[in-house]
């Protein structure tokens, strides 16, 4: 296998709801914050070659379907398809992706999946060629969202998948299009059924961390985001996590962090994690089976 991290649009959010009940003290020794009090944040996605002899895209970052003001609101940098650029600078169109793999469907993670916007242009979907794996228990929230997180959603964007024909609901740990090349586990703190993806490997393997773990500093246990729905939750859950990749040597890849694409697990005396190895991208970064 190959692995590439392929950048999606950028956005910069408010510091403070990204890390949760932390104070600024803390968080600014990790990223600094602008003069809106906004942190900047990747939509890093993993492109991989012949996985399960496929070409799989995880996640698609948030892409450019937002109009305008909804642009600014959300601290979208850039107006053109940034991920349609990333992969053509990897070798790859969107029509050579075989799976898509989506953690959640908040427009964050998702939204790379519409072409850009355009004035009075329905919302259309890309990767014609592609399945969409997604979980069973995260469809159903997608499809009736809480009210605290409706606005995380795409509202069209289940039936247009829905009317791709191409959408594979997950239930278990293994998928259809991928089989048992990809290990799915599920957390419930961020959003209810995140699913979280590791490629398996003999030398150790790759998870997707997405929201569990958005980069580095959030691998400290107490740190969480704001806009996570059970935070308490979400702790205990990144314990059972990062035990189980630190003991296996698999690597976490981060979406959220800016600079970092990847890195290796490490934890002291004190039972404090933290990384080592960072990558800040991937080009053809070989994996095996």
């Amino acid at each position: 296998m190959k692995l590439w991290s392929v950048l999606g649009n950028s956005q910069r959010l408010d510091g403070g709801a990204m890390f949760g009940n932390a104070p600024k003290a803390v968080w600014q020794k990790w990223i600094a914050a602008d003069e809106n009090n906004a942190i900047p944040l990747a939509c890093r996605c993993l492109l991989v070659e012949d996985l399960a002899g496929k070409t799989v895209l995880f996640e698609t970052g948030i892409g450019a379907f937002f109009e305008p003001k909804l642009r600014a609101r959300f601290g979208v940098a850039e107006e053109h398809h940034v991920l349609l650029e990333s992969l053509a600078a990897a070798g790859f169109d969107h029509a050579d992706i075989d799976v898509v793999v989506l953690s959640h469907l908040h427009f964050d993670h998702a939204g790379g999946l519409l072409v850009a916007w355009k004035q009075d242009a329905a919302p259309e979907l890309l990767f014609p060629n592609a399945t969409f794996v997604v979980g069973a228990e995260h469809w159903q929230r997608a499809n009736h969202p809480h009210s605290r997180d409706r606005a995380s959603f795409i509202a069209e964007l289940p039936q247009l998948l829905i009317d791709s024909g191409r959408l594979e609901i997950v239930e278990g740990r293994h998928s259809k299009a991928l089989g048992e090349a990809v290990r799915f586990e599920i957390s419930n703190g961020h959003t209810p059924g995140l699913m979280l993806a590791e490629i398996v490997a003999t030398d150790g393997g790759v998870v997707f961390c997405a929201d569990l773990i958005p980069g580095r500093p959030w691998v400290h246990l107490p740190i969480t985001m704001g806009y996570d729905r059970f935070p308490e939750m979400l702790i205990d859950e990144k314990k059972v996590f990062l035990a189980d990749k630190l003991q296996r040597n698999v690597r976490l890849f981060f979406t959220h962090d800016s600079e970092c694409a990847m890195a290796a697990l490490q934890r002291d005396e004190k039972g404090r994690y933290s990384t080592r190895e960072e990558l800040s991208q991937l080009s053809a970064w070989p994996l095996t089976a």
